[in-house]
């Protein structure tokens, strides 16, 4: 019962100004379990007043933070993650039965998130700038990497923790403040983990404002917020993109893929399904890096979507909190726009080979069957569109060469996966795969030292790594005469050898 009294408790709450507190909003939406559709909390629609607030209370937190040393900033951050881990089943609880995953991947989250802060505790204080070779004789040339101020971080709902710890710890990390706003599909989740932060920070500098897109405007549109890091959809993020581009104020952007996952016939089929399996239906497909788009060669399709259904038939579907590999999608609404996507494609010719509806003996949840489709074409729209299901649609390919031909024609450019054991193919897809991230025998694994993003409509900007690091700070030109002489080389009056030699 601990957990659902952690619902009651946060329910209609923020983090505002160092206090978990009842919001003054008179509006609220209900929380609803996705695997038992049972009504377990309600979240708050944060008022104007609240918003403005979080960025007053940002500001002045923020000033605080940046004149404590690197080192002491290091320190907490590494004290956040400790408490983290401490709070790892009851954040996985929380998780799981605010949107659906397995308990398994919500206690995983807890894992990535806690190494992405730690990274970012050690790398915020390498280096804050570069001395370079100066220009002038005697002249001290050198960078100040400064904090950004107030950064705003709308996540989404499918890893909610995970999104903000790498934005909010390399935010942190730079010596910035924090206001989050999660997904209100995953609000008590994101209030919950703020405990640890807002434990050991100054009061105000992580905050957690809530509610679905008006708070998130008015964060955005707020003209004492310094940045904005937003990852969701494309629509959204344009638009975001758009008001921020009028504002001057930079932005982090990270929207929808379609990644395509190829399979050549070099590649050990038995693993490959495995992989395949686990890049399609991992969180019931709701990655914005799930392979979306097969494209396998001719010569081993067949054999491939043998064993493709052989594993797929293998994923237990259930509760979260149970034994299984599958949960329900996160909200009905996602569930009946997956469902018109699936009917989409059969319209346009493609074949069912396992799945397509809703498995049976669940009366409640919004659950769906893992799902393999065949005869697709590169032309269908289930190619062409996020899918962000448990889908898997097969394409046939010639070549390798036709492979990367359809893979790189998206709109989009996220990630990527091959599988091969031919080198050649290996290095050429690294190369010419369009996309932020290629995974070659190891999908969507990712590393808190390398970056992750996204190109075309799949996002601007970087996340994790330096790179990411550089996306919440700037960086500022020092050039220091010591001995203040004058410069003559440079000033006026300007020698008259140096005119226009017609002058005269």
């Amino acid at each position: 019962m601990g957990v659902l009294t952690e619902f009651d408790h946060k329910s209609h709450t923020i983090l505002l100004d160092g206090e978990f507190r009842r919001s003054e909003a008179s509006e609220g939406r209900d929380i609803i379990d996705p695997a038992t559709e049972n009504v377990i909390g309600q979240i708050a629609e944060t008022t104007a007043a609240e918003v403005d607030a979080a960025v007053d209370a940002g500001h002045a937190a923020q000033k605080k933070w940046w004149r404590m040393s690197a080192l002491e900033r290091s320190e907490i951050m590494h004290e956040i993650a400790n408490d983290l881990l401490t709070m790892k089943a009851q954040l996985a609880e929380t998780l799981t039965r605010e949107m659906g995953k397995p308990y398994k991947e919500s206690a995983d989250e807890v894992d990535w998130s806690v190494s992405a802060i730690r990274y970012y505790a050690e790398t915020g204080r390498t280096d804050i700038g570069r001395v370079m070779g100066n220009a002038v004789e005697g002249h001290l040339n050198y960078t100040l990497k400064l904090p950004l101020g107030v950064v705003v971080s709308i996540q989404p709902f499918n890893y909610p923790m995970t999104l903000l710890a790498w934005e909010g710890a390399a935010a942190l990390a730079c010596g910035n403040a924090v206001i989050a706003k999660p997904s209100e599909y995953t609000t008590i989740t994101t209030l919950l983990f703020a405990e640890a932060f807002n434990k050991h920070l100054p009061p105000g500098l992580f905050q957690v404002v809530t509610g679905a897109g008006d708070a998130g405007r008015q964060l955005v549109e707020h003209p004492r917020t310094n940045m904005v890091a937003f990852t969701g959809s494309v629509p959204t993020g344009k638009a975001i993109a758009a008001r921020c581009g009028e504002m001057m104020k930079p932005t982090l952007i990270e929207t929808s893929g379609n990644d395509p996952f190829i399979v050549m016939p070099s590649a050990p089929l038995d693993v490959v399904a495995r992989g395949a399996v686990f890049a399609a239906y991992m969180n019931c497909g709701q990655i914005c890096v799930s392979a979306e788009r097969f494209f396998v060669h001719r010569d081993i399709h067949d054999e491939f979507i043998a064993k493709l259904a052989e594993e797929a038939k293998k994923l237990r579907i259930g509760n979260g909190l149970e034994r299984v590999e599958l949960g329900p999608m996160v909200a009905e609404k996602e569930r009946t726009r997956y469902e018109a996507v699936l009917a989409r494609a059969q319209e346009q010719g493609a074949e069912v080979a396992l799945g397509g509806g809703r498995p049976e003996g669940f009366d409640k949840g919004w659950f769906v069957e893992p799902t393999i489709l065949t005869g697709c074409n590169p032309d269908m729209e289930i190619l062409n569109s996020e899918s962000f299901g448990p889908v898997a649609p097969v394409c046939k390919v010639d070549s390798f060469d036709q492979a990367l031909e359809y893979a790189n024609n998206s709109q989009y450019g996220l990630g990527a996966c091959l599988y091969t054991m031919d080198m050649g193919e290996s290095f050429r897809a690294a190369e010419e795969l369009d996309g932020g991230m290629v995974w070659v025998n190891a999908p969507l694994l990712d590393n808190d030292a390398g970056p992750f993003g996204g190109t075309k409509m799949s996002g601007m900007g970087r996340q994790l790594g330096p790179e990411g690091l550089e996306t919440f700070r700037k960086t500022k030109l020092v050039w220091i005469d010591p001995e203040c002489g004058t410069q003559d080389f440079w000033w006026f009056p300007y020698a008259d050898e140096e005119a226009y030699p017609e002058s005269d």
